[in-house]
């Protein structure tokens, strides 16, 4: 696919191009964006609204790098926008100094399917869903973390920690379950 063309269809207003690149991209994008949310619904509300700023910001791309990282980081943008004026998200959307469990070093002997893991990913608290995804998987710094929701770095680290201890706890907690249920004969 030649993207440089594709793009500057785009620009121009030309549907085709635009209805082509919406469906070459929007797949893994709405993934990314489930990944911030709690429902399949505000996912792809997130992925609309992104989408809309993809087409009226697409000047703005400058032919360098991947075009669909810069989609990415869009939707990225959009999805920590939505959850930050989403009162339902809002409420969850906190940074405190509350403490969780205990940080392990252990790795949970548990062999998962990408869904589960991303399904207790998504079973954290909104702060923390969002700071684990941003780092762990999108691979922001800290203190690029930290500048996109207007929080210190050290917060950022310390949510991130904070958020996989608790996912180290319920995976713990899920590898006792399963040796449970072999032993029970299940």
């Amino acid at each position: 696919m030649d993207y440089n063309r594709l793009v500057k269809d785009c620009i121009r207003g030309i549907p085709i191009a635009q209805r082509e690149l919406y469906e070459h991209f929007a797949p893994s994008m709405l993934g990314i964006c489930y990944r911030y949310t709690k429902s399949l619904k505000d996912a792809e509300d997130v992925l609309q609204e992104g989408f809309v700023k993809v087409f009226t910001s697409l000047a703005q791309y400058r032919f360098e790098g991947e075009l669909g990282g810069w989609i990415r980081s869009v939707m990225v943008r959009t999805a920590l926008n939505y959850l930050k004026r989403n009162r339902r998200y809002n409420a969850d959307f906190s940074y405190s100094e509350t403490s969780l469990h205990p940080v392990s070093e252990e790795n949970p002997l548990v062999i998962l399917q990408a869904k589960e893991l991303a399904d207790l990913i998504r079973q954290l608290p909104t702060g923390y869903q969002a700071i684990f995804n941003l780092h762990a998987i999108e691979g922001y710094t800290h203190v690029e973390i930290g500048e996109m929701l207007g929080i210190n770095e050290g917060t950022s680290r310390s949510q991130y920690a904070r958020s996989r201890a608790l996912l180290i706890s319920w995976l713990e907690n899920h590898s006792t379950e399963v040796k449970h249920q072999r032993y029970a004969g299940k």
